[in-house]
């Protein structure tokens, strides 16, 4: 900086210092800018492909680098430039605003930081059927604040990301195999053994519903009017419109064979006893 200063000064005269900061400061930010988004930028990539993050994972990470490359950039030239003081004075600001910021946006960088947790920790991913608070949907978009989920009315509902991990999100279609259950009610004066083999049969007959694990059937209930027998049966590769078509299919079935065969599904009935008196 001393040797360019007599040169510059018969250029710019007394603003001689100013203007060598100030081209210390250019050629210092272009350089360390461009090294640091070139070496940078391709081990982070290296890195995050090697964890297996796919390319929509990988853009916001990639894009928050980015910006830290810019600051690192600008924190590093200033001190290159002889901006020190200038540099302690704008940290100080920047700690403030950043304070000021924080409470004043709280809602905004807790989203951010579950956006995050959801791209790292992959609770659900695009495509997938969940369910959340009384809420249901299939995932269209996840960005860094909020998600946005088509719910099965063909409503799109646009929802902030520390909703979907500060409450419990039910991922029915994370796995390759799921569960379902459904209660017929019979009548107690029905043959329950028989009602139960019925209600295997037709789980068996089902091309959707898997052999293995084999369906099965519990006595859960003795209700008011009816004795609950509970079918548990699996289906392979679950999405929403193979989980309603299935279980209606099963049902219905089921019906039928205990309307052939004289079983009852009997509705509720309240039996009232006592006088009424009238004037």
């Amino acid at each position: 900086m001393v040797d360019a200063i007599p040169f510059l000064e018969g250029v710019f005269g007394d603003y001689a210092v100013a203007m060598t900061q100030v081209i210390y400061f250019i050629v210092s930010f272009l350089v360390i800018y461009l090294v640091g988004k070139v070496v940078i930028n391709q081990v982070i990539e290296r890195l995050l492909k090697s964890k297996g993050l796919d390319e929509h994972t990988r853009k916001p990470i990639e894009k928050i680098l980015g910006w830290a490359v810019i600051f690192g950039a600008f924190a590093l030239a200033f001190g290159f430039a002889g901006y020190g003081n200038f540099l302690l004075a704008l940290t100080t600001v920047a700690a403030a605003a950043t304070l000021a910021i924080g409470f004043a946006m709280q809602d905004i960088i807790k989203n951010f930081f579950s956006g995050i947790f959801i791209y790292v920790e992959k609770p659900f991913k695009i495509g997938d059927w969940i369910q959340w608070d009384g809420n249901s949907g299939v995932v269209e978009d996840i960005s860094l604040r909020v998600s946005r989920v088509r719910s099965f009315d063909n409503e799109l509902m646009t929802v902030p990301n520390s909703l979907l991990t500060d409450d419990v999100v039910t991922n029915p279609v994370a796995k390759d195999k799921l569960r379902l259950k459904f209660i017929f009610g019979i009548g107690y004066e029905d043959d329950i053994k028989k009602a139960t083999k019925i209600i295997n049969e037709e789980a068996n007959k089902h091309p959707e519903i898997l052999d293995n694990p084999e369906p099965s059937v519990r006595l859960t209930e003795l209700a008011d009017s009816y004795v609950g027998l509970q079918s548990r049966f699996w289906i392979a590769h679950p999405d929403r419109s193979d989980f309603i078509k299935v279980k209606s299919e099963y049902v219905e079935n089921v019906k039928q064979r205990f309307d052939e065969e004289d079983i009852e599904i009997p509705y509720p009935q309240v039996d009232l006893s006592g006088k009424i008196q009238t004037q």
